[in-house]
């Protein structure tokens, strides 16, 4: 269908599926679009780090641009790219006029990862001591979030939580907007079979890389909270805590005596988690999905979390877990679910469930794939409905236009 499409993914970061789930989602996308054959070229300002996945081994173009630099306007201008994906909101902020300008025809599609606006507002609440309401959300990250989403012809919204939270309070029209989740493989009846059972695992598990604030909290959390109710019914029980790029701060948490083991970057999520028993992750703020809970899903491993946590990755009923929100809640359930074998075992089970009813690869792939040719197909109508959108992009990136012509303008004098 999409042959000899040329494809430019502009990204905040270098993806690091390994450190992180945006870099895994990344990737996912990255692979519906090698499957659909077109010719990618990945675009990013930043440094690229050791654990960066190598793109071109994978047959992709990479290119290392700038912020505030017309260089970026002759290489688009050279690969005409027939559609370009942005990855989170700033780098459509950063680019986008340029790919309005210089490539007008192309079909823009931002990939929103999370809403950045509701973790925001979640965090603020939590830090003020206050309960998240919806009104938190007019703030000046959400104005920014929501243009971007705007000026683009499709946002990839990884959230059924979030994707109604923009039809249904911020009013935006369902055609600018497509459901996405994580995209996986299906799990076959005889998975479970061929990973380590209930009595061949041991000891508690928290996973999360320590750039993403969100985890850091939990982690805190856990040690000033939970971690020694939870070790005082279970005293032989340990927590080991994985997480990429482990800073001072989350070192010097590290407690042997209380069996609060910091154990840094983990060489293979698959093999941490297929041998504990039970994840811990009690996240009080956050948005989107959470690849901790998917990849614990797929090894087996039952975990404990919060409505947070679980947002967006839980059916209407069951959890491939329990969850909890206050210290004794969770501390309670945690020890069920770590001691109880039937109850860790149904969980499980239901774990594998919500993993192929929520995220089966072919069933969103398709529809990805039917939602892009159709927009393509009509993409001047798409756009006059889009009146809102058409505003920003007059309006809006301009100033945008005109202030990145002036940084460039001062840098060449520096």
């Amino acid at each position: 269908m999409f042959e000899n499409q040329r494809l430019l993914i502009i990204g905040t970061v270098w993806p690091e599926p390994e450190s992180s789930a945006a870099g895994s989602r990344m990737m996912q996308l990255i692979e519906f679009f090698q499957e659909n054959e077109y010719e990618i070229t990945f675009a990013c300002s930043a440094s690229n780090l050791e654990f960066s996945e190598d793109l071109n081994k994978l047959g992709i173009k990479t290119e290392s641009i700038k912020i505030n630099d017309s260089g970026f306007d002759r290489l688009i201008e050279d690969l005409k790219p027939d559609v370009v994906l942005f990855d989170r909101f700033m780098t459509e902020e950063q680019f986008g006029w340029r790919v309005s300008e210089y490539c007008p025809d192309a079909l823009k599609i931002l990939d929103t990862e999370d809403l950045h606006c509701l973790r925001y507002a979640r965090h603020k609440a939590l830090k003020n001591g206050n309960e998240f309401k919806l009104e938190d959300l007019y703030s000046d990250e959400a104005r920014r979030e929501i243009a971007a989403i705007y000026r683009c012809d499709i946002s990839l919204i990884i959230s059924k939580f979030e994707y109604e939270l923009l039809t249904d309070f911020f009013n935006i029209d369902t055609e600018i907007l497509h459901y996405l989740p994580f995209m996986f493989e299906e799990l076959d009846s005889d998975h479970l079979s061929d990973i380590p059972k209930f009595e061949e695992r041991q000891h508690f598990i928290s996973i999360g890389n320590f750039l993403h604030e969100p985890n850091w909290d939990a982690v805190r959390f856990l040690k000033e909270d939970i971690w020694k109710l939870i070790r005082k019914e279970l005293p032989e029980a340990e927590l080991h805590i994985y997480g990429a790029y482990t800073s001072l701060k989350v070192e010097q948490l590290h407690n042997k005596s209380e069996g609060f083991l910091i154990k840094g970057r983990a060489n293979s999520a698959e093999e941490v988690l297929k041998h504990a028993r039970v994840l811990l992750a009690p996240l009080r703020f956050g948005a989107g999905l959470k690849g901790k809970f998917t990849d614990a899903m797929k090894f087996g491993t039952p975990s404990v979390t919060t409505k947070i946590g679980a947002e967006g990755m839980k059916p209407s009923k069951g959890w491939g877990g329990v969850l909890g929100e206050t210290p004794d809640e969770i501390t309670q359930k945690a020890i069920q679910l770590y001691s109880d074998k039937s109850v860790w075992v149904e969980a499980q089970k239901t774990g594998v469930q919500i993993f192929n009813q929520l995220f089966n690869k072919a069933k969103h792939g398709e529809s990805f794939g039917v939602k892009i040719a159709s927009v393509t197909e009509n993409l001047q109508d798409h756009r006059k409905k889009n009146f809102i959108g058409s505003m920003f992009l007059q309006n809006t990136l301009q100033s945008y236009k005109y202030m990145s012509k002036w940084i460039e303008e001062k840098n060449k004098n520096l």
